[in-house]
């Protein structure tokens, strides 16, 4: 099972002018923790494509092309790019380029995202929303599948025989479908035999079960190898020597985050007692002690036997010491215990 991190790299913003604050060092710090993520051997790193202030990630290929080159053997994605308001062609030269400065350890995650600030930056019509994305995905794979292309759609202009570089070292690039609660992105993405990243940040981890069955049914459907249906679990965490230092580090900025963007969405205040609930066994938030992390992985995999799962450290911005310390623990305590319960084959799935 492979276990890793994905980060929007947060940072504060002026309460006075809304503006952005600390982006250079923050960017620092996001190279620093994914060499160390690096160094103790987890497996992913993605950084998030976001056009906020809060965020300092609206370009994650630099930054992911940046870590390639300080970093040996972890992979690097985007958690997501945003497709719907990209040129499908430039985010597969994007990431080839990351592809041949890591040595082939790039990957795409492509997907709807949860904010809609870069259409109106960019131009796209959120009225085509969906349809957008899904045409620009099979582009995307069609570019990906040969150097040279032609295209016909209606979100983009036409390609006539035209060839695309670079091409990466891995042939093909893993592209990965990251969907929230939609029985019909999931079942797209098997069709096209696709890896499912599921984001599960909210409520009980049960409730998305179905979910994963109904991929692995239209997997089968679809004729695709029964083995190769891959599954991630992207979700919120953070780790501390203990469940009560864990909390008392992460609480604060997670429930700051999510009220402020909560309110953009009408919903109520984040209360202790709602932070309290998801961190009980049967929540999604992946908080606590080492054990505490262990068990609640374990929990999920008897869920879902998933292949793969990132958790997002910095729900709103926490001080640099303190997450270095969460990826050293969780690549040097939880990781190797998580893969030896899997890989003993304790846990069902």
């Amino acid at each position: 099972m492979e276990l890793g991190l994905f980060s929007f790299v947060e940072t504060r913003i002026d309460p006075a002018t809304g503006r952005q604050l600390d982006a250079e060092r923050r960017t620092r710090e996001l190279l620093e923790e994914i060499e160390l993520a690096d160094q103790v051997g987890l497996d992913v790193f993605g950084v998030g494509e976001h056009h906020r202030a809060d965020y300092v990630s609206s370009a994650p290929a630099p930054l992911l092309a940046a870590a390639a080159a300080r970093t040996s053997r972890i992979r690097l994605t985007p958690s997501v790019t945003v497709l719907g308001s990209e040129d499908p062609v430039r985010v597969f030269q994007q990431y080839a380029t990351v592809d041949l400065i890591s040595g082939g350890r790039a990957e795409i995650m492509a997907g709807r995202g949860s904010f809609v600030e870069s259409f109106p930056l960019f131009g796209p019509d959120l009225d085509d929303y969906e349809a957008a994305f899904e045409e620009k995905l099979r582009l995307l794979l069609r570019v990906r599948a040969a150097e040279r292309v032609s295209w016909e759609g209606t979100h983009r202009r036409s390609i006539e025989n035209r060839a695309v570089w670079p091409r990466p070292v891995q042939d093909p690039i893993p592209v990965w479908r990251a969907v929230g609660g939609s029985p019909r992105s999931v079942t797209t993405t098997a069709t096209l035999g696709l890896p499912l990243a599921l984001a599960i940040i909210g409520g009980q981890p049960h409730r998305f079960r179905p979910l994963v069955e109904l991929y692995r049914q239209a997997w089968r459907r679809a004729g695709h190898p029964e083995g190769e249906a891959r599954v991630s679990i992207n979700s919120h965490g953070f780790l501390a020597e203990t469940d009560a230092r864990a909390t008392e580090i992460a609480f604060a900025p997670f429930a700051e985050t999510m009220t402020r963007i909560g309110g953009e969405r009408g919903w109520g205040p984040w209360t202790r007692a709602q932070f309290d609930a998801e961190c009980r066994p049967d929540g999604a938030l992946v908080l606590g002690s080492p054990e505490r992390v262990i068990e609640k992985i374990l929990h999920q995999h008897e869920l879902f036997g998933h292949d793969r799962m990132l958790l997002q450290l910095t729900v709103g911005p926490i001080e640099h010491r303190d997450v270095l310390r969460a990826i050293e623990l969780y690549g040097t305590v939880v990781a190797p215990a998580v893969r030896r319960e899997v890989g003993a084959g304790t846990v069902a799935g």
